[in-house]
């Protein structure tokens, strides 16, 4: 494919870097020739000095041959303007990073389509949906559900009492007689490791598992981690990321939002009539104790400040909350949950880049997810007529090692599959594979 990525910041870095590996052909183009230097010292792509929103450049940028052109600016209205200009000359597709999200609830009043733009992307409302994902599971890092439930992708942190500390996949056998679960990824000091029989789980991993119902309550005795409900959360920050969250999570749970500024509150609390508004500076511990931390099941930091949000949350931790989330600017830091003690680092601005990149994904993909902090993309494929796998085992396609069936979704029931299993026509196929070998993976379901 031929993409244009508007913007040089983080988001059109990483966008940048998930497509280079993949071979397609990209022009970056930003007014900040510093920018444009970083990206194109760390990748092989052509960049282009100028405006995003001139004809002349997005003619040098040969837009009427793209097949996708994305605005990821600091700025909405230069997002919307080089969308607008690029359907118009002849771009296929657009996307658009945007902040105000009334173009996203005035869909059926506007119709961005008519003037160039076929996807908006909101950063802040995308974080809050996954921060609503996280919190659907209080023991675990991270959880992704497949059709309401049949199958489950976790993440846990391997701790000195976990049955698995210090055994291999295959010594973990006994304790799977139903094979309910299958181990899928193994984060280790950065490193993403898609495992095989003779891997070995070394305590403050974190590990991710493929599992049906009954198998994801079988992880959670085997690192033994109590399945708790959660019904109360305390939101740190009024900030979009935090009134998104709080519209989204009123609605099943309790939540309580602690917001500084005497304004703001106000104007949360018209918004958020099913959330209590606190005025109050969440940097002070005794505040927080004063609002009954201890008693939360769930604190999410997401205020501007990626220390505030870390050390807060790690002040929650020590009080006993069982699930904690911090909003960081830092892609790098990402990678620090894994050690630091928060249950899960979030950045918006991956999650939007993640987003976006399903534009680029081939074949029947349902969903495509990343997980925090791993170097690996979970996708949900439909297995197409005349794919190349139907009627064929995992062994018998030559499934690529950098990658995992973790499960398989037929007839409304989830399975994990063995050796022998026979994929077939329209099954629901969950994979977890690295961007080195994610075009093998594509080809098999076309």
């Amino acid at each position: 494919m031929k993409v244009i990525i508007a913007g040089a910041g983080e988001v059109g870095f990483h966008l940048a870097k998930l497509l280079t590996i993949e071979g397609h052909a990209l022009t970056v183009i930003d007014k900040d020739p510093d920018e444009l230097k970083k990206i194109s010292q760390h990748l092989d792509l052509e960049v282009l000095e100028g405006s995003s929103t001139s004809i002349g450049t997005l003619t040098s940028a040969k837009v009427q041959k793209a097949d996708l052109v994305i605005g990821v600016t600091n700025s909405e209205d230069v997002n919307l303007t080089t969308c607008t200009i690029s359907k118009h000359l002849g771009a296929k597709k657009t996307v658009a990073r945007i902040s105000n999200v009334e173009f996203l609830t005035s869909k059926e009043k506007l119709d961005m389509s008519e003037i160039g733009i076929d996807e908006l992307i909101s950063p802040a409302s995308l974080a809050a949906r996954e921060i609503k994902r996280l919190c659907k599971e209080s023991a675990l890092t991270d959880f992704i559900d497949f059709d309401k439930g049949k199958l489950s992708l976790v993440g846990l942190k391997v701790e000195h009492d976990s049955l698995v500390a210090g055994k291999t996949i295959e010594e973990l056998a006994p304790l799977n007689d139903d094979r309910n679960f299958i181990t899928t990824a193994i984060l280790r000091n950065n490193e993403t490791i898609i495992p095989n029989k003779d891997s070995r789980f070394l305590i403050n991993d974190h590990a991710y598992f493929c599992a049906n119902p009954e198998g994801l309550n079988r992880v959670l005795e085997v690192f033994k981690k109590d399945r708790l409900e959660i019904k109360h959360i305390m939101i740190l920050g009024g900030s979009s990321v935090g009134y998104h969250a709080a519209r989204a999570l009123s609605k099943r749970y309790r939540v309580k939002l602690v917001e500084p500024e005497k304004e703001r509150c106000h104007k949360l609390a018209e918004q958020l009539p099913d959330t209590l508004i606190i005025n109050a500076d969440g940097r002070n511990v005794d505040i927080l104790e004063e609002e009954n931390l201890s008693e939360m099941d769930a604190f999410i930091a997401v205020t501007g400040n990626s220390e505030t949000n870390i050390i807060t949350s790690l002040v929650a931790k020590n009080h006993g909350v069982d699930k904690t989330i911090a909003l960081v600017e830092n892609m790098d830091y990402i990678h620090l949950s894994q050690s630091i003690g928060v249950d899960t680092l979030i950045n918006k601005k991956l999650i939007a880049a993640n987003f976006i990149f399903r534009y680029i994904r081939q074949g029947e993909v349902l969903s495509l997810t990343s997980l925090h902090g791993a170097d690996v993309e979970v996708l949900e494929f439909e297995v197409p007529v005349g794919a190349k796998i139907i009627d064929k085992t995992i062994g018998e396609v030559n499934f690529p090692k950098n990658a995992v069936v973790g499960g398989v979704i037929r007839n409304e029931v989830g399975y994990i599959p063995d050796s022998n299993f026979v994929f077939e026509e329209k099954d629901h196929i969950v994979v977890l594979s690295k961007m080195s070998c994610i075009h093998k993976v594509e080809s098999l379901f076309k």
